[in-house]
C-alpha cells in the first residue's frame, strides 16, 4: 500500500471515529449499535461505504471528500449504514428483486435521517424527496422498507425513474448483503440475530430508561418497533374470540368406552353408558367487524383483509353454520350496518363490496352503536369485535365489557396512542394472503371457492 493510500485510509478512520463520537452525544439511545461495526479501508469498496453487518468497509478518499463538503453529510451515512444493520434490512433481502429492494431500503433510511431533529444531522431536504415521501405516506402511515417496496413493485416503475430514485437516496453500497456463498449464509443469519436482539434492547431503552434522552428520535423508534414486530397468525388471532356454546354432536373426550364395551358384554345389547350427543366447543355466532372508512384506509386493502377474515370464517371446527355477524363502515359515523346470517350472504357481500364513508377517523361511534345493539338484544353472546384501521382516531376512554382488537397493516405513529385495554394486531399484506391460503389449505376449501374480489 502506496503511503498516500496509508494517509488516506487513516484519515477515512478518523472521519469515522469522529462521526461515531458525534452521533453518540447525540443519539445515546444508539450507544451499542454505533459500535457494533468495526472499520476496514478497501475491501472493494470505493467512493462509498459498505457493510456486511460485522465490518464497516470504506474508502478514506470519499470520506475525506465528504468530510470537506460537510461533516454532517458523514454523520448521516454513518447513521445510514448503522440503520440498515438494525432495521436487518441485510437478511430481508434474500428473496426480494434486488435493485427494488435495495431502493427501497435507502428511501426508508433516508426519512428516518430526514425526521431526525438533531443538529449533526441537519441537511437540506429536496422536494423531490419531499414529494416522494408524501407519496408513499398515502399507502402507509410509517414508511418501512417492506411498505416502500411493495408500493415499488405496485407501480412498476420504468428503468429511468428508478434510476432517479436511486440517485436521490444512494448512499452506500449494498454488494455485501445476503451472500449467495452456503459458507456465508450461516454467518450473515448469526448476524441477523445479532442485530435484531440489539434493536429489541435499543426499543426497550427508548421506551423505558432512556426515554427522556430520545426526544426527537421518535423516527427511529417508530422504526424499530416494525423491525421487532413478532410475526402473527391471524387465525389464531380471529379463533380467541370463540365463546363455548353446545354443539350436537358426540363427545368422544368425554365418553368411557370401557363401560359402554363392559355394557355390551354383560347384556348383549344394552351398554352402560351411552355416549353423549352434544358437547361443549368453541364457535363463534356472535360477531362484530367494523371496518374503518376514512380517507386513509385503502379499498384494496379492506377487500383483502375481508377475504382473509371469509376464509377463517370458512373453518367449521371455529364458527357455527349460522352466525350473527354484524358489518360496520364507520369514519366519523355510521355510515352502513349489515346483518350476515351465514358464510353465503358473507361471501354475497364481500364480492358486491364498496367503501361507504371518506371524512376523518372516530372510533367512538361504533362502540356507542354496539353498546345500543347488545341493550337492544340484537347479540346473545358478544365475545369480541374487530376493528379494521389504520389506527390514527379517537378511541373511547372507557374499556368495553368485551374484547376489542384493532387489526393494523401498519405500524401507527407514536402520536397516536392506542388505550392500554385495546387488544393490537400488525400485519401486512403478505401475512393476511399467507393466512387465507393456509386456512383454506387446512380445511380443503377451494380457492374458486373465496371471494373474488
Amino acid at each position: 500500500m502506496s503511503e498516500e493510500k496509508k494517509d488516506l485510509s487513516a484519515i477515512g478512520q478518523e472521519i469515522l471515529y469522529t462521526a461515531r463520537n458525534r452521533l453518540y452525544m447525540n443519539l445515546p439511545y444508539l450507544d451499542a449499535a454505533l459500535c457494533a461495526l468495526d472499520f476496514q479501508s478497501g475491501g472493494g469498496v470505493t467512493a462509498s461505504l459498505a457493510t456486511n453487518g460485522d465490518t464497516l468497509y470504506y474508502d478514506g478518499a470519499f470520506l475525506a471528500e465528504r468530510y470537506l463538503r460537510s461533516e454532517n453529510h458523514v454523520n448521516r451515512a454513518y447513521l445510514h449504514v448503522i440503520l440498515h444493520c438494525m432495521l436487518r434490512h441485510l437478511a430481508k433481502k434474500r428473496g426480494k428483486a434486488a435493485e427494488l429492494w435495495d431502493l427501497a431500503c435507502d428511501a426508508a433510511v433516508e426519512s428516518i435521517l430526514d425526521s431526525l431533529d438533531y443538529p449533526c444531522l441537519e441537511d437540506v431536504v429536496s422536494p423531490a424527496k419531499r414529494k416522494f415521501y408524501g407519496e408513499c405516506r398515502q399507502e402507509m402511515p410509517v414508511l418501512t422498507a417492506e411498505g416502500i417496496y411493495r408500493r415499488l413493485l405496485k407501480l412498476d416503475l420504468e428503468p429511468y425513474r428508478v434510476a432517479q430514485l436511486q440517485k436521490l437516496f444512494l448512499v452506500d453500497d449494498h454488494g455485501l448483503w445476503d451472500p449467495e456463498q452456503k459458507d456465508q449464509q450461516e454467518q450473515s443469519r448469526q448476524q441477523d440475530e445479532k442485530w435484531q436482539n440489539m434493536s429489541e434492547k435499543t426499543q426497550t431503552s427508548m421506551e423505558t430508561v432512556l426515554a427522556d434522552q430520545a426526544t426527537g428520535g421518535e423516527a427511529v423508534l417508530e422504526r424499530l418497533r416494525v423491525a421487532n414486530r413478532n410475526d402473527v397468525d391471524y387465525r389464531v388471532f380471529l379463533r380467541r374470540f370463540a365463546a363455548p356454546r353446545e354443539v350436537l354432536e358426540v363427545d368422544g373426550d368425554a365418553f368411557d368406552y370401557v363401560f359402554y364395551t363392559y355394557g355390551l358384554q354383560l347384556y348383549g345389547n344394552m351398554p352402560l353408558v351411552e355416549p353423549p350427543e352434544t358437547r361443549e366447543d368453541k364457535r363463534i355466532e356472535d360477531f362484530v367487524i367494523a371496518v374503518d372508512t376514512s380517507m386513509s384506509t385503502s379499498g384494496e386493502l379492506v377487500r383483502q383483509f375481508l377475504a382473509c377474515t371469509y376464509a377463517i370464517l370458512r373453518s367449521t371446527e371455529t364458527f357455527t353454520r349460522k352466525v350473527n355477524i354484524r358489518i360496520l363502515q364507520c369514519d366519523d359515523q355510521i355510515r352502513s350496518d349489515t346483518v350476515i346470517r351465514d358464510l353465503d350472504e358473507l361471501k354475497t357481500y364481500m364480492e358486491n363490496f364498496a367503501l361507504c364513508g371518506g371524512s376523518a377517523t372516530d372510533f367512538r361511534p361504533v362502540f356507542e352503536y354496539v353498546d345500543r345493539l347488545r341493550k337492544e338484544g340484537a347479540f346473545t353472546a358478544l365475545r369480541g369485535l374487530v376493528y379494521f384501521t389504520d389506527g390514527m382516531g379517537f378511541y373511547p376512554k372507557k374499556r368495553p365489557p368485551y374484547d376489542a382488537a384493532f387489526v393494523l397493516l401498519e405500524e401507527p405513529p407514536l402520536s397516536f396512542a392506542m388505550p392500554p385495554w385495546a387488544i393490537r394486531l400488525v400485519l401486512d399484506v403478505p401475512g393476511l394472503e399467507r393466512a387465507a391460503q393456509e386456512t383454506a389449505e387446512e380445511y380443503g376449501i377451494e380457492l374458486e371457492e373465496l371471494p373474488q374480489l
